[in-house]
């Protein structure tokens, strides 16, 4: 009998151990979200972008490209804000594009600039490839290219098999 009620005791202290315990978990991951949604949004505020770089057109479509011939285009851009514009990164989605701008270089409100960026039409097939600009305190624009790379073939021409009538 004793132990019979020791072990209800014990069962008892168990419950409510348990009960704290996971209080605690909830408290714990509660207060986890909490502080991930406040980081969260202050990230998204610095990536929030403004209206000071103004991007003359932000898709352009290459249409059907030969397979293995590189091709390339400018993305025309302004300053239509009030002070200097700094792009302090141009990056692509993948190594298959290239971006170049003039880096180091700060663009007057009023100013003009382009990205060229390449695609070097390796593989087979549709594209769409995007190209992130970063610029003045973390703002961001970006980009896309698209188009299709057909297979060019093998041989340069079929092989002319009448020559050798002609010689006859």
């Amino acid at each position: 009998m004793y132990l019979s009620n020791r072990l209800k005791v014990i069962s008892g202290y168990m419950k409510k151990a348990i009960f704290v315990i996971f209080l605690s978990f909830l408290f714990v991951l509660s207060y986890a979200q909490q502080t991930e949604i406040a980081n969260s949004n202050e990230s998204q505020s610095s990536l929030i972008p403004d209206s000071s770089l103004k991007l003359m057109e932000d898709v352009y479509d290459f249409g059907k490209i030969p397979q293995g011939k590189p091709v390339h285009h400018n993305f025309e851009f302004k300053n239509i804000g009030d002070s200097t514009l700094n792009l302090i990164n141009v990056q692509a989605s993948c190594g298959c594009t290239t971006p170049e701008w003039e880096k180091d270089k700060p663009i007057r409100p009023g100013g003009s600039s382009s990205i060229r960026v390449g695609y070097n039409a390796a593989a087979e097939g549709i594209f769409n490839k995007t190209i992130t600009i970063t610029y003045n305190n973390n703002q961001i624009k970006q980009m896309t290219i698209k188009g299709e790379v057909w297979k060019t073939p093998s041989a340069s021409a079929p092989a002319n098999t009448a020559i050798s009538d002609l010689k006859d």
